[in-house]
């Protein structure tokens, strides 16, 4: 029986190939036709193209066997004529298949969960290669039928990274690996997955106590980026002459107090930690080569803390900033919020300092000092009504209406629907919409491509909200920021899904690195959102 529905299929997609030939042949004598005949042949068929992102010369047409038509100008797919699909999906279709095709992809693991669309591009593409490898077929992005009905079995194999494979996730991989310390030379980032790299997964497996087969499954992917992964070099408990080292350059950027005493304990790995978010790097408290390397570079940045950050460190900085009048003591909550920043740019203003909303060494140096001068009261106009303080900044004064908490100096975005969200949630919805359009692409972390994790964590940076990388399973339980609904979305807000997340923009709307349209879009919340939502975070609060 499913031989009978496959031929039929088959059939009538080669039909469809006739029907499109013929209709190239009869456009010259089309005037020729009465109104009933043109009537009948244009509604037995309906195709689309679209442009491809980029990169792509030209659409690939509907083709048979590798033999290309060409494109017909102004005729688009009937979404009903689930029958005219093409013989080969390849990048540029448009057709309703491509929806199922890219959701058996996201069930496998071989891309990266999204609304799934009707669009075959680069992205949906490359899933297909990484499919074809894993079941040893040639590597060419091109659902054919022998590709889709292995497939749709139900013995498909989801995604797993093993020995002999190579391509740029295999590269990715290596490289989180080699700053683990499961591989210890440069050199061994290479794209093959080789013997070394079976042997570090191995290790990085027995160590963190998964399964030890050697493969990258989505379980080892996801532990790679945790912050809960086990390393295997310079980590807590260690005490040797490197740490001293390491703790002597933490010092003197301001993440250490005290004096370096080469004991790897929790105040080492916390300043470690510190200096990763600052300096945008994956946070996991190890002294791994790209953490050393930046250490000893002069393009280290020294210890500030940023929006976004929240620890005790920042409660204590809150309590100065209380003392000197600057925010009032029911904000000193521990987190650093656009209320402490606009409190500490006041501060900085009236104490002469640069004004960047950071507690970097100065800043604080001062308000330890002693000697910081106090915010000036306001002075009363006469028959002229108070403004109060700017922004809600300090004082416990609430902002204006409709303005929230929302940074002062911010950018102003346009909302959905001609409405406006002023502040840092609309700097960072404005950042967000800069890069509408730019290719997504699986594991890449900006600036001009993204995958869904990469895209929000380069925005969020952008906008000087200080937060390291993490995936989408990350941002489950990112423990720092407040918790709301979807009913209590606001501009800003980062809503996370099953397998992807992306930045609320207000009126309904997302903007998000899409895998399925392969490009950063800017899309309503369909119910696909609503049925896939797990939680969302307010950033700005």
């Amino acid at each position: 029986m499913q031989d009978h529905i496959r031929n039929s299929k088959l059939f009538h997609r080669g039909l469809s190939l006739v029907l499109v030939a013929g209709l190239l042949g009869l456009t010259a004598c089309e005037k020729k036709l009465g109104a009933e005949e043109q009537a009948a042949s244009s509604s037995d068929i309906v195709l689309t193209t679209e442009a491809e992102s980029e990169g792509v010369m030209a659409i690939a047409a509907l083709g048979l066997n590798a033999n290309v038509l060409p494109s017909i100008e102004g005729v688009t797919i009937d979404g009903q004529a689930e029958d005219l699909a093409p013989v080969n999906l390849t990048v540029g279709v448009i057709n309703s298949v491509v929806k199922d095709l890219q959701q058996r992809l996201m069930n496998l693991g071989y891309m990266e969960e999204d609304e799934p669309t009707t669009y075959y591009g680069d992205a949906t593409s490359k899933a297909v290669q990484y499919f074809q490898r894993q079941t040893g077929r040639k590597m060419d992005g091109i659902t054919g039928v022998d590709t889709w009905d292995a497939l749709m079995s139900e013995s498909a194999p989801h995604y797993a990274a093993k020995l002999g494979f190579q391509g740029d996730d295999i590269t990715k991989i290596q490289y989180r690996l080699y700053n683990l310390g499961y591989l210890t030379e440069s050199g061994q980032i290479n794209g093959t997955f080789d013997q070394d790299t079976e042997t570090a997964v191995k290790k990085l497996q027995e160590v963190n106590k998964l399964t030890i087969d050697g493969t990258v499954g989505q379980t080892t992917y996801n532990l790679l980026y945790s912050d809960e992964v086990k390393a295997n070099i310079i980590a807590l408990g260690e005490q040797s002459e490197i740490v001293k080292k390491y703790q002597n350059r933490l010092i003197a950027l301001g993440y250490l107090s005290g004096e370096a005493d080469g004991n790897f304990g929790l105040s080492t790995q916390n300043a470690i930690r510190a200096f990763q978010s600052r300096n945008d790097q994956v946070v996991d408290g190890y002294l791994g080569p790209d953490t050393r390397s930046l250490m000893d570079s002069e393009n280290a940045k020294p210890f500030g803390m940023r929006l976004g950050e929240q620890s005790d460190d920042v409660k204590n900085m809150q309590n100065l900033l209380v003392k000197y009048g600057y925010l009032s003591q029911d904000k000193a909550s521990g987190y650093f919020g656009e209320l402490t920043k606009d409190a500490v740019i006041a501060f900085q203003s009236v104490n002469g300092l640069g004004t960047d909303g950071t507690a970097g060494a100065k800043t604080l140096q001062l308000l330890q000092s002693g000697t910081a001068k106090s915010k000036p009261k306001p002075k009363a106009k006469a028959n002229t009504p108070s403004r109060g303080n700017r922004g809600g900044a300090a004082g416990g004064n609430s902002a204006p209406a409709g303005r929230g908490d929302t940074g002062s100096g911010g950018s102003v975005s346009s909302g959905v629907g001609g409405a406006t969200v002023s502040g840092s949630a609309g700097s960072l919805i404005s950042i967000a919409s800069s890069k509408i359009g730019s290719p997504y692409v699986w594991g890449a972390k900006g600036p001009n491509s993204f995958d869904c994790s990469g895209f929000v964590y380069w925005c969020l940076n952008q906008a000087g909200v200080g937060t390291s990388y993490m995936t989408s399973s990350g941002w489950r339980n990112p423990g720092r920021f407040k918790k709301v609904s979807m009913g209590e979305l606001q501009a800003g807000d980062i809503v996370v899904v099953r397998g992807h997340v992306g930045i609320y923009a207000g009126g309904g709307s997302v903007i998000d690195a899409s895998s399925s349209n392969g490009r950063v879009v800017h899309r309503s919340l369909s119910g696909w959102w609503a049925n896939n939502f797990i939680t969302a975070w307010r950033i700005f609060s």
